[in-house]
């Protein structure tokens, strides 16, 4: 399939987007890649969020938040497409760093291989140290394609990807049987996983770049891990299939202590309280099953458990 061929569509989830939904929907504007078709899903947004994306020509759909989750919203958001054969999901806080960022992604599906594509995420503007770190860590500048036979290696971050900015070959999703519905998190992940057995590649576009990043409290790296292990649980299909991250935990600590260390010392207990957090976080997910419902409520960034 040549470039020319293919057909845009930018889909975004929203709930009270904000002053940066704002800025997302400019970055969008700019952007020299022909899009298609423009929709969101929102789930109740009480803010100017709807009336935002109407006023750059986005189609509005709705869902109820008490239905909401993360895979359901994409699937919906997917299927209500006309024409695009390559659907680009963005969430509501990830601003796209120039007129290219969906140009440079797009043009990972000349190699018909490749069945998802994800980009490179810098940090926000006046991002604190920590996630300014995890940002580059996790997102670095050379640009990668993975497939099924590079889990020897890298494990479960084989199937790693994104959907705060990242584009699917609609026939490739498909193929991966779509978003599960009940995926309250990591659907991007689930989804990748499937391809990758089907014989589909994920492409990592450095070259595609935008700004999305968090300064998360030491609460919140508790919550998003408990969910992480809540998602490895019940998912272990994907850990029995690709395995785990191969130490890329241990590398991650001490690239941020070396980090902290060089630019701002008094940050090393916060570091190091944030990193138990997320060790706790991560194995009482795992456990979530003999937990009491109302603290596993409490334990997740989510409402639904």
């Amino acid at each position: 399939m040549e470039f020319e061929e293919f057909k845009l569509a930018v889909l975004v989830p929203t709930y009270n987007g904000g002053e940066v939904w704002d800025e997302v929907l400019l970055s969008i504007d700019m952007q020299k890649a022909v899009i298609s078709e423009k929709i969101i899903i929102d789930s109740g947004s009480k803010d100017n969020s709807v009336l935002s994306a109407k006023k750059h020509n986005f189609r509005v759909l709705s869902i109820l938040a008490s239905d909401f989750t993360h895979g359901l919203a994409r699937q919906l958001l997917a299927d209500d497409t006309k024409e695009a054969n390559i659907l680009i999901f963005l969430t509501q806080d990830c601003i796209l760093a120039d007129d290219n960022s969906i140009s440079n992604l797009v043009k990972a599906f000349e190699n018909p291989k490749v069945g998802i594509a994800y980009g490179r995420q810098l940090p926000r503007d006046k991002a604190k140290l920590l996630e300014t770190h995890a940002r580059i860590f996790n997102y670095p500048s050379v640009s990668k394609v993975k497939s099924l036979s590079d889990k020897s290696e890298l494990g479960i971050k084989t199937a790693s990807c994104s959907n705060s900015f990242a584009a699917y070959r609609k026939q490739a999703l498909i193929d991966a049987e779509g978003f599960p519905e009940d995926s309250i998190f990591g659907e991007d992940v689930i989804v990748g996983g499937r391809m990758l057995i089907k014989g589909w590649e994920i492409a990592y576009v450095a070259e595609a770049e935008s700004y999305h990043s968090h300064d998360y409290s030491i609460k919140e790296e508790f919550k998003r891990y408990f969910d992480i292990g809540v998602f490895h649980k019940t998912n272990d299909w994907l850990l029995k299939e690709f395995g785990t991250a191969n130490g890329e935990g241990l590398k991650f600590i001490k690239s941020e202590f070396k980090a902290v260390v060089k630019n701002n010392a008094l940050l090393l207990p916060k570091m190091f309280a944030s990193t138990i957090a997320k060790f706790v976080g991560y194995k009482l997910g795992l456990k979530y099953k003999q937990l009491p419902g109302g603290l596993k409520r409490n334990f997740s960034m989510y409402a639904k458990k």
